[in-house]
């Protein structure tokens, strides 16, 4: 009796209150692995502006997936769905911004010449962005209303939900942080082939805008 007791004890504090801990794991997993905007946002970061540009488009994504769980928490996400033309308005303006995004980019001229660099931006203007794209797709926030009670119980407390929060937070930061180490590795080798840059830059653009559409046509 007492074994089982501190069975549940010690397994209570190691996941954290948390039901079905491990395939809580799995789904934040597979869920990095689905590339969405945000993922655009941080790849086409890294490759105009290496590393620190990169981190500061994954900072800019976390920050906007912060927001939403949080706002999922506390019941903004019931509110949106009673305000249906709020939910849409924020859906349209989203998938606008995506696509002038993407717009951007098939717009922006490659040089042939490799001592031409391109303009160097600060990690902060690319986390301001990232941070934009992320809050823009009002769904993420939906996403988390359905995502969280799987794994609560209605005894959970304050404590489960922010180390849930903080879970989310944490294997997405060391997900996104591999993406801009791998995404520089490529970067730094495309550097001197100006058709594969302006490829990368293209589809970068022409995903962006596809997002955009998307969003838009589902919000129909």
């Amino acid at each position: 009796f007492h074994a089982t007791i501190l069975v549940k004890f010690f397994t209570g504090v190691f996941m954290f209150g948390i039901e079905h801990y491990s395939s809580f794991l799995m789904a934040i997993l597979v869920f990095q692995l689905i590339p969405g905007a945000g993922t655009i946002a941080i790849l086409n970061a890294t490759a105009r502006n290496g590393i620190g540009a990169g981190l500061g488009a994954v900072i800019g994504t976390l920050v906007g997936d912060f927001i939403f769980m949080v706002a999922a928490l506390a019941g903004l996400a019931a509110l949106m769905q009673e305000n249906p033309f709020l939910f849409e308005l924020l859906q349209y303006f989203g998938a606008g911004y995506l696509c002038w995004l993407g717009l951007g980019l098939l717009r922006t001229k490659i040089n042939s010449d490799t001592t031409n660099e391109t303009p160097k931006q600060s990690g902060w203007m690319y986390l301001r962005q990232a941070c934009a794209i992320s809050l823009t797709n009002p769904k993420v926030m939906l996403f988390f209303v359905a995502f969280f009670p799987l794994f609560l119980t209605p005894e959970s407390s304050t404590s489960t939900l922010i180390a849930m929060i903080l879970h989310v937070t944490l294997i997405s930061f060391i997900y996104q942080a591999g993406l801009v180490l791998l995404g520089n590795g490529i970067a730094r080798r495309l550097k001197g082939v100006p058709f594969a840059r302006k490829l990368a830059f293209r589809l970068s653009g022409i995903a962006l805008i596809a997002f955009g559409i998307k969003l838009a046509l589902n919000n129909r």
